[in-house]
């Protein structure tokens, strides 16, 4: 089984989500075909939480996934009905010929079986490689639903490329074509 996560820190979320992103635009850029989704957050005028906008990466399809619940608002602002759309649209990509799988996070939803959870299964159905990021709050529940040791990469870019070049065909001369020449990985 070849399923990775990224393993982050109460407070390291907007900063993986960014390598995430890049990770897997540099990868689909490349020709390789994905399935899954990234997120975005954005600053919300007057408001102490960002707004997370969640990219399905078959597509390019954009999807609104927070709700604005008020300026004083706390706790989780996560819609999920928008999350379950984006998880449709995200699981109806995936295919024999999908190469990887990128999850934006394992987070209390597939910690409860949502979300996308059932997308993690069929990928590892259908031996496709999955990389996703787990917060250290959700590890337990991570470690359950893997029911093996799992992959706990760093949020550090040259680790997660060095985990895809082994788990993804394709994936070396994929990074290569990215990189500027300077390195020689």
């Amino acid at each position: 089984m070849k399923v990775a996560a990224i393993l982050y820190e109460m407070g390291e979320g907007l900063a993986t989500d960014i390598l995430l992103t890049d990770i897997a635009h540099q990868l689909r850029d490349a020709g390789l075909k994905l399935a899954g989704a990234v997120q975005y957050n954005s600053s919300a005028p007057r408001r102490s939480q960002c707004e997370m906008t969640l990219e399905d990466l078959a597509t390019g399809r954009r999807t609104k996934a927070s709700e604005d619940r008020g300026p004083l608002a706390r706790g989780c602002r996560l819609d999920a009905g928008a999350l379950e759309d984006i998880v449709g649209l995200a699981v109806a990509s995936l295919n024999p010929d999908t190469q990887l799988v990128v999850i934006n996070r394992f987070g209390k939803q597939e910690a409860e079986g949502h979300g996308f959870r059932p997308m993690i299964e069929s990928a590892v159905l259908l031996d496709v490689p999955v990389l996703t990021a787990v917060n250290r709050a959700h590890l337990e529940s991570w470690r359950a639903f893997v029911a093996e040791e799992p992959i706990l990469l760093a949020p550090v870019q040259t680790e997660i490329e060095r985990w895809c070049r082994a788990a993804i065909p394709g994936a070396t001369a994929a990074l290569r074509q990215t990189c500027c020449g300077c390195c020689s990985n």
